[in-house]
C-alpha cells in the first residue's frame, strides 16, 4: 500500500497506545490467534503463549501493550527477559519480545512500527540496552534490528541463526565479545496443552498457505 494511502487511512483515525489491562486479555488473544493463523504452521500457538506468559516471572507488564483504533484493540507486542551470557560466565539481563502483531485488516498501515517504536523508547526509560528476538528479517530490520552474528551473538551450540536479529538501544551497548543467548523457559510451549486450548475456542481452519515454507526457510538457516 502506498505511503499517501496510508497517511490517508490514518488521519481520520483516533490511534492509541497503553498498557495491557485485564480486560483486554481475551480480545489481545483473539487478535493474536487471528494475526497469527495459519503463517508459520498450519494453526498456531502464540494466542496460547499471550495466555500462560503474563503469569510468568520473566514477564514484563510494563512493556506489554495494545494498540487501539478507534478504541477497538488491533495490536499487541509482549517483552519477557532473556540474558546473554559471555564466555566468563558474566551474564548480562535483556529483552526479548514476542507475540507482536496486528490484526490482518490492519496489517501494513504503519501500526506495527507505532507499536514497537513506542514500545523500545519505554524499554530505554526501564533501563534496558539490548533486545534480541526470532523473526523475519524483512520485518525488522527496518526497525534497527541486525543479524545476530554482527553482535557475535549465537545459540548455545554456538550457531548463528539467520532468523535470530539484535537491536541495540543503546550505541555499543554490546562490545564484541562473544555471548550466547538465552531464552525465558515461557518459550518452550507444551503443544499439546496448546491444542487443548486451542480446542475451547471458535474453531478456525487449519490449512498450508506459502508463509509456511518462508517460514521453514528462514527458520532452518544459519549465517556462517
Amino acid at each position: 500500500m502506498k505511503r499517501e494511502k496510508i497517511e490517508w487511512l490514518q488521519i481520520n483515525k483516533t490511534v492509541k497506545i497503553r498498557n495491557e489491562v485485564e480486560t483486554d486479555y481475551k480480545k489481545v488473544e483473539e487478535v493474536t490467534r487471528r494475526a497469527f493463523w495459519n503463517l508459520y504452521v498450519p494453526g498456531c500457538i502464540e494466542h496460547y503463549l499471550v495466555h500462560v506468559m503474563r503469569s510468568h516471572k520473566d514477564f514484563l507488564p510494563e512493556l506489554d501493550f495494545v494498540i487501539e483504533v478507534d478504541n477497538q484493540v488491533i495490536g499487541n507486542i509482549m517483552y519477557t527477559k532473556a540474558s546473554l551470557v559471555d564466555e566468563s560466565g558474566e551474564e548480562k539481563e535483556i529483552l526479548t519480545f514476542g507475540p507482536v502483531c496486528i490484526m490482518p485488516e490492519y496489517q501494513r498501515m504503519g501500526y506495527g512500527k507505532m507499536l514497537m517504536e513506542h514500545s523500545f523508547k519505554q524499554a530505554v526509560a526501564l533501563g534496558y540496552d539490548v533486545i534480541v528476538i526470532f523473526g523475519n528479517p524483512n520485518n525488522y530490520v527496518s526497525r534497527g534490528f541486525k543479524s545476530c552474528k554482527k553482535y557475535n551473538v549465537c545459540l548455545e551450540n554456538g550457531t548463528y541463526p539467520a532468523a535470530m536479529m539484535v537491536k541495540e538501544l543503546k550505541p555499543e551497548a554490546l562490545d564484541g565479545r562473544k555471548w550466547v543467548y538465552y531464552d525465558s523457559p515461557v518459550m518452550k510451549i507444551d503443544e499439546q496443552e496448546a491444542q487443548h486450548f486451542d480446542e475451547s475456542l471458535e474453531k478456525m481452519e487449519k490449512k498450508f498457505q506459502p508463509s509456511q515454507e518462508e517460514f521453514y526457510i528462514n527458520s532452518h538457516s544459519f549465517v556462517q
